[in-house]
């Protein structure tokens, strides 16, 4: 029998002081509820007004009927759960499309919100493909549609540089201080990057206009970076009827993992929360929690995905389940990930190794391998890649299982599963990566022309010999023997005789 704990919200806010770009399951799961602890503790300024930037009006909708209440199911395991009621959301906007025209527009109302003395604060929840950056050199890139359209109409802007730049231009013009910027997506220096297209998109409109608004934003503006960890898998039937076994019947509803973690550089000119009260971790500088929870933990998700998608597995619980997958994740974050990282004292890489494996198994969550798989192109560099090339670069190179992830993911982006059904390969590259599977017979040729893709691949390890043949390697054993056999191979013999056990 489930044990449920109920916590019903006892106070909503009072104003609203955060604006949040990606009305998502993970926003409403992880920075809404750590808002919602410091408004029940009297903190009643710092309401958010929550923004969905593309498809999907129906959630702003629901959240607009429901006057922003909504659940959140916190599984520790299948008989231990807490049900919290979530009152941080004070409005809910919707600037995306629908169904490939516009279903409402409230562009004018979130633009005058960036602009209101009282918006202290913009959180980001968009992934990666939503700061419009080159993934491999982290440049903005002004040949993406919506960086190109808001260049050409940047009072109606559409990706999220062009809104925080229009924002932060009405903030200076009107005399404000300008807000805090906090990313929360899983990039490495993720306040650093979003700073970095904030100030090339305004930069381009200044040449267009004789202006120095991004001098101003320069000088003015604090991107703080944070890392966020908690696992939310997409809201799907499955997970509502879950809701509904609990006794809720909510449309805006999230099932998540019990676990949460939040990180954040603690750099608020115009103010904020008091987090730390909720067990967030104000540090000085985030980059190497974040360092170790993209290798290790988002790392590890990727390499369940890929190579759990081609053995017919569904999700992660599933996956971790299997004995090689447990050891490959065991031994990659052991062998590869660990030793790529530089961390503070008291922080150990192997602890946080095994409590992952025990949350990846974790099977109240139906945690899609295929959610996971999505944006891959936009993923890999700070998940595999930049560790790949310390490892390198090293005495000992240790790319076993990276490499295996990188064949599985080319494997992948053919649309195919472990049980020859097709499927649509969702990344915004996915287009030139099938053209190149079609151009390339040999395996050969093909990881040539995949690793020569520069936006994904850094030139220095697309030349390295070694991670080549290591990936082809990889390949055609994926090909010829299959997923799962691949996967048994280098389990059981690429760390043969190393001495490495954990």
């Amino acid at each position: 029998m489930t044990s449920i704990e109920h916590c019903a919200a006892g106070a909503v806010p009072e104003a609203i002081g955060i604006v949040h770009l990606g009305l998502g399951a993970f926003h409403r799961a992880h920075q809404a509820v750590y808002l919602q602890h410091c408004i029940e503790a009297g903190q009643r300024d710092w309401g958010i007004c929550s923004v969905n930037l593309r498809s999907g009006h129906e959630r702003v909708t629901t959240l607009r009927a429901q006057q922003g209440r909504y659940h959140v199911a916190e599984y520790r395991d299948r008989e231990h759960v807490t049900l919290r009621e979530i009152t941080a959301i004070r409005g809910a906007l919707f600037i995306g499309r629908g169904a490939g025209e516009v279903v409402s527009d409230d562009l004018s109302e979130l633009l005058s919100r960036l602009a209101m003395p009282a918006t202290r604060i913009v959180t980001l929840t968009v992934t990666e493909k939503g700061y419009c950056l080159n993934p491999a050199s982290g440049r903005l890139r002004f040949d993406d549609p919506a960086i190109a359209a808001d260049l050409d109409t940047p009072e109606r802007p559409r990706s999220a540089p062009g809104l925080l730049v229009e924002g932060l231009r009405r903030r200076r013009e009107a005399g404000a201080m300008p807000f805090t910027v906090l990313s929360c997506d899983n990039m490495p220096t993720n306040g650093r990057r979003v700073r970095s297209a904030v100030l090339e998109l305004a930069q381009r409109l200044d040449a267009r206009r004789g202006d120095d608004l991004a001098g101003w934003i320069a000088r003015e503006v604090a991107f703080p970076s944070s890392m966020v960890d908690r696992i939310v898998p997409a809201m799907d039937a499955r997970a509502h009827r879950e809701l509904a076994a609990l006794g809720v019947e909510d449309p805006a509803g999230v099932v998540c993992e019990a676990f949460s973690q939040w990180v954040i550089e603690d750099d608020f000119p115009a103010g904020r929360p008091d987090w730390a009260a909720f067990g967030v971790e104000m540090v000085a500088d985030v980059t190497p929690f974040e360092t170790m929870k993209l290798r290790m933990l988002n790392g590890s998700h990727s390499l369940l995905a890929y190579a759990g998608v081609l053995a017919g597995f569904e999700t992660v619980s599933e996956a971790v389940a299997d004995p090689a997958m447990a050891t490959l994740l065991d031994r990659y974050m052991h062998d590869e990930a660990a030793p790529t990282l530089t961390l503070p004292d008291g922080v150990d890489p192997l602890t946080y190794g095994q409590r992952l494996l025990a949350r990846f198994g974790n099977d109240s969550l139906h945690h899609r391998l295929q959610q996971i798989a999505m944006d891959g192109s936009q993923k890999l560099p700070q998940r595999w890649l930049h560790g790949a090339q310390i490892q390198l670069a090293g005495e000992q190179p240790r790319i076993a299982a990276v490499a295996l992830g990188v064949a599985a993911w080319i494997r992948y982006t053919a649309g195919h599963d472990g049980h020859g059904a097709s499927f649509e390969v969702s990344d915004p590259l996915a287009d030139t990566l099938q053209q190149l599977h079609r151009r390339h017979g040999s395996n050969e040729t093909l990881v040539t022309a995949m690793l020569g893709v520069t936006d994904i691949f850094p030139a220095e390890l697309a030349a390295d010999r070694r991670f080549h043949e290591a990936v082809v390697a990889a390949l055609d054993r994926i090909d010829g023997d299959g997923m799962t056999a691949a996967l048994q191979h280098v389990v059981e013999h690429e760390w043969s005789g190393q001495g490495n056990g954990s």
